[in-house]
């Protein structure tokens, strides 16, 4: 199974395709997709680029990133990893 993935344009964030071609922001509620679903959702968010920013398509095991980039699935699944170090630049400055 696979899921599709983006940022999205407004923010950054890491969203999802979820049900009925929602915009979602956690990998639990990202719906999986077979193979011929997950090309339709990769064209399909790639003519909504107002919201998808480059969406690519990643294996999963349940709702676990699996297969070659399951460590950059899994890292973006967890959310922002630069907003702890700016509070640390932050403290460091002060």
């Amino acid at each position: 199974m696979k899921l599709l993935t983006a940022n999205r344009l407004n923010d950054g964030r890491v969203i999802y395709l979820g049900e009925a071609d929602a915009v979602v922001e956690t990998i639990a509620a990202a719906r999986p997709l077979d193979a011929e679903a997950a090309e339709t959702a990769l064209i399909l968010a790639q003519s909504r680029p107002a919201v998808f920013v480059n969406p690519y398509l990643i294996e999963v095991e349940g709702r676990a990133p699996a297969g070659r980039d399951r460590r950059k699935a899994r890292i973006r699944s967890a959310g922002p990893t630069v907003g702890h170090s700016l509070d640390h630049a932050r403290n460091e400055i002060a």
